[in-house]
């Protein structure tokens, strides 16, 4: 059964050739509640986009990471906040040191491409 999860995309896009508007599309469709966060956009696919990770406040069940490590190095502190159940490091997001504070901190994180575990049913995950 389908655990409709409550999923952020870090590094959302409106462009629709990028993977994290890809994958907000396919989230949607299989029926799970999305955050986008982007500082600079307001919508996207109808859904309220947040401008950062600090103005979420409902629990996270999977955050799918689509910033570089460069990007993501700066707000490590806000992701280790939020507390999601499972970090996504979707395929060019890789980071040492944001791997090693997840692990320090006790959140689970994969290495993976969420359109890919999505299209092939491994993309439920129990955060509890």
């Amino acid at each position: 059964m389908i655990k409709n999860q409550t999923v952020v995309v870090l590094g959302a896009s409106a462009k629709p050739q990028r993977y994290s508007y890809q994958a907000i599309k396919l989230l949607l469709q299989y029926h799970h509640r999305v955050i986008p966060v982007h500082p600079k956009l307001d919508q996207i696919e109808g859904l309220t986009v947040f401008a950062s990770l600090s103005d979420i406040n409902t629990p996270v069940d999977t955050l799918a990471l689509y910033l570089s490590a460069e990007r993501s190095q700066i707000i490590i502190d806000d992701i280790v906040a939020l507390r999601p159940g499972r970090v996504i490091f979707n395929p060019g997001t890789e980071s040492k040191v944001l791997e090693k504070k997840l692990s320090d901190e006790g959140i689970f994180f994969v290495h993976n491409c969420t359109l890919i575990m999505l299209e092939s049913n491994q993309f439920d995950f129990d955060s509890e």
